[in-house]
């Protein structure tokens, strides 16, 4: 094993995803809600027709349909599907490697832009974000595009794991001084005030992207790539065919058909989010940051103990302290129900002060 496998995938280690148990669920960033039982006995009728003895639609047409009545995708730009955002990622690395080159991104964000880059052997640059306020260090990284000439970039907005969103003025320069491909990572699109989807047509070297797991259907594992068809035309080449099942179609299209469910709990979700930060922001030793996401970044003393006594009693949360030298003592948790929110805060008041 040791003879064959590449010295760089026996250095890394696994995407570790901890048991949950019956835990209250605070660490990645899902929505808490379930459909209505109502809802569900109508998706169970559209799966009872799924002829599971056949390969799903290859491109997923009728999904693209109905991403395009949703989500603001200009006529002319084209979609790729992929099972989760990871694919995506994986596609855009696998396309634009070559000899030298570089993916270039702000540090700390999505963990898995500098997993994938090592996965495929290209070269990662990862630029600090300032401490602080976890902006851009635009001096740095106009100074890393310029030495290293990075051949994809990849920008989360917002991002994860800080949950703000980046200067618009900010992305632009990087757009302009680019010569290669730039990602912009709408992961969390739904819980924020401005999308790059209009963009587009300004930047020829600007792509989008976004996943439905944070909207509601993290389970389906469904997420997609928009950009012109010149680019998107070369990156079709490389996804695997029949990647996104029948179920996850037939899913996908029943929830998106009904969009403004799923938009009323996303506007929940947003208004817990304010009662959460101002009850956080309350609590003696927390210092919190302000998010555009579902979820929120937190400080506070020995923020490892407090994790494992939180997971002692049963909340789970994100423990970052370790990842990365700004997010020293820093805990991320999920905005859930304002039950799960109303426990968790209850819980993190008991083992501070104990």
């Amino acid at each position: 094993m040791n003879n064959w496998i590449r010295s760089e995938i026996q250095q890394l280690s696994a995407y570790h995803v901890p048991e949950s148990s019956n835990a209250i669920k605070l660490d990645a960033m899902e929505n808490p809600y379930h459909w209505n039982i109502a809802q569900i006995e109508v998706w169970l009728d559209v799966l009872r027709n799924a002829a599971l003895n056949r390969y799903p639609d290859p491109s997923g047409n009728e999904v693209k349909q109905q991403l395009r009545s949703v989500m603001q995708i200009p006529d002319n730009m084209d979609i790729i599907l992929g099972n989760g955002s990871d694919e995506l990622i994986q596609l855009l690395a696998l396309a634009l490697n070559d000899d030298g080159r570089v993916i270039l991104a702000p540090e700390p964000s999505f963990v898995m832009y500098r997993m994938i880059a090592h996965f495929v052997g290209m070269q990662y640059v990862g630029v600090p974000l300032q401490v602080g306020d976890f902006e851009l260090d635009m001096f740095a990284m106009l100074e890393e595009i310029e030495i290293h000439q990075p051949a994809l970039i990849f920008l989360a907005y917002p991002n994860n794991p800080t949950g703000n969103a980046f200067s618009i003025d900010d992305i632009e320069a990087i757009l302009e001084t680019s010569s290669g491909l730039v990602v912009i990572d709408e992961a969390y699109a739904p819980f924020a005030e401005h999308t790059f989807m209009p963009y587009l047509n300004k930047y020829p070297n600007l792509l989008v992207m976004r996943t439905l797991s944070k909207l509601g259907l993290a389970g389906l594992r469904l997420g997609f790539l928009v950009g012109s068809p010149e680019w998107l035309g070369q990156i079709e080449k490389l996804r695997l065919p029949y990647n996104i099942n029948i179920l996850t179609q037939l899913s996908t299209v029943f929830a998106l058909q009904n969009y403004v469910l799923l938009k009323q709990q996303t506007e929940q979700i947003k208004l817990d989010r304010e009662y959460l930060s101002e009850h956080l922001e309350a609590i003696d030793g927390i210092n919190i940051w302000p998010s555009e996401a579902n979820f929120i970044l937190f400080q506070t003393a020995n923020a490892q103990k407090v994790f494992e006594r939180l997971k002692a009693r049963n909340v789970l949360i994100k423990c970052l302290h370790g990842g990365h030298p700004t997010l020293e003592n820093c805990l991320r948790v999920t905005v859930g129900t304002p039950e799960e929110n109303k426990i968790f805060l209850q819980v993190l008041e008991q083992v501070i002060e104990n």
